[in-house]
């Protein structure tokens, strides 16, 4: 086969996100209500979503509809392209069939906008007047901002600080779409005054910044709440990734041995691999799912199963999943957006059910892995890729010492462009572990 790019036709984009909640082994744990400690109800998460989000973060129907006017905007980058990497291959000198799917197309960069467009148009729908968020490495934050410069929504980010100083270019292509971006913690909320008051100097985290993203939706009338990850409708809405990557690796006559994707809340790895966990839960076929995390913050490598508050303010619901802690604050590594204490419930759960594995690495040897792929196969990585492409090479190193023909599906789920500052760190040799 000398093909290495497959695309489908936009009319063969899926119509319907996969629902895994339908096919878990176990249900899910219920949220609890932060207060009360008792299970929340639909009705308990009303200031904060629109109802139809609501509706699709609880449901256990398989397959949720697109909407089409969700599907014409997808069509601005979907379907994304899936391609062979077969200069990697023959670089690493590997029997392995090694293919990503790469999501760096879209206008936004990364895979986010698959979520962004559906969450901002939820809300367009119910009359949202405002949006608020958190962002750590500022690609959900850039995402959310197109999605409601698109339906015409007011939109507020709250980004990590030091992700906010590390990457300008990212706060300025969210300010090209029209959103406010300010670095959290920050003055602008209750709970960020405290936090700053405690620690001055703080770095920030991701749950310092949801908490006050939270507080800010939760005190304001016209405005909702919006989060990149973790949530079962994030996971829903990215699984249209895996949905046209296994159309495509039918194109291929191929099927994935190991299906990859680097992991912090969880949604890019739950986008390429729910479908696969779906044949791996029928029994069609068993490929290894590996999420692949920072060994700076490895939630799912050394954190508990056990219910958790998903920012440091204690004001969202608690869920059952795997956490280093609220108010972990890891280390300032370059790929924010990892830098997450919890993950998914979802992905928690079929990491518990042993349906799917976890490994870390260290930021040294994944920006080597990332220079290796852009060397070879010519795409600049974001940060958070390279854990992918790190796991890969890896497998693909490891078919090369048995002989064995595997093949190795990665997610790429961004593109580098903004993140030029970290490389030339890495190259200059001032690039720490931690």
């Amino acid at each position: 086969m000398d093909r290495v790019k497959f695309i489908l036709d936009e009319n063969e984009m899926p119509d319907k996100w996969y629902n895994i909640l339908a096919d878990l082994p176990t249900p899910l744990a219920p949220p609890l209500n932060p207060a009360t400690e008792e299970p929340i109800s639909p009705a308990d998460l009303e200031p904060l979503f629109p109802k139809e989000l609501i509706k699709q973060e609880v449901s256990t129907e398989r397959y949720i509809d697109i909407p089409k006017e969700i599907q014409e905007i997808y069509k601005i980058w979907r379907p994304a392209p899936l391609y062979r990497a077969k200069r990697l291959e023959q670089a690493l000198d590997t029997p392995a069939r090694i293919y990503y799917k790469y999501e760096g197309v879209s206008p936004a960069g990364s895979h986010k906008p698959n979520t962004s467009i559906p969450q901002a148009y939820y809300n367009m729908k119910e009359g949202t007047e405002r949006i608020t968020t958190e962002t750590g490495a500022g690609q959900w934050g850039s995402a959310l901002s197109f999605a409601c410069n698109y339906f015409d929504i007011e939109c507020k980010v709250y980004m990590v600080r030091s992700s906010y100083y590390q990457k300008p270019y990212r706060k300025s292509l969210i300010n090209l779409w029209g959103a406010n971006v300010i670095p959290s913690p920050s003055t602008e909320t209750e709970f960020g005054k405290k936090v700053l008051e405690e620690f001055p100097d703080t770095t920030g985290s991701l749950g310092i910044a949801i908490g006050e993203a939270v507080e800010d939706a939760a005190t304001h009338d016209n405005t909702k709440y919006a989060l990149g990850s973790v949530l079962n409708h994030v996971m829903l809405h990215q699984t249209i990734i895996g949905l046209e990557a296994q159309k495509q690796m039918e194109m291929a006559e191929d099927y994935p041995d190991i299906v990859i994707g680097c992991c912090g809340g969880g949604s890019n790895l739950a986008g390429v691999s729910f479908p696969y966990i779906k044949d791996k839960i029928e029994g069609k076929h068993d490929p290894r799912i590996i999420a692949v995390e920072p060994s700076a913050c490895p939630t799912l490598n050394e954190g508990k199963f056990e219910y958790d508050y998903g920012d440091t303010g204690k004001m969202t619901p608690l869920l059952k999943m795997y956490t280093l802690g609220y108010d972990f604050i890891p280390p300032a590594i370059h790929a924010g957006g990892l830098r997450y204490h919890g993950c998914a419930p979802t992905v928690s759960e079929l990491v518990a059910e042993k349906l799917m594995e976890a490994t870390s690495y260290h930021q040294q040897e994944v920006f080597e892995a990332g220079v290796t792929f852009a060397r070879t196969e010519g795409f600049a990585p974001a940060p958070e890729s390279t854990h992918a492409i790190k796991c890969a090479i890896d497998e693909a190193r490891k078919c090369k010492e048995t002989g064995e023909e595997k093949t190795i599906l990665f997610n790429l789920s961004g593109h580098g462009h903004f993140d030029m500052a970290s490389y030339d760190k890495y190259f200059s040799g001032e690039l720490t572990n931690e």
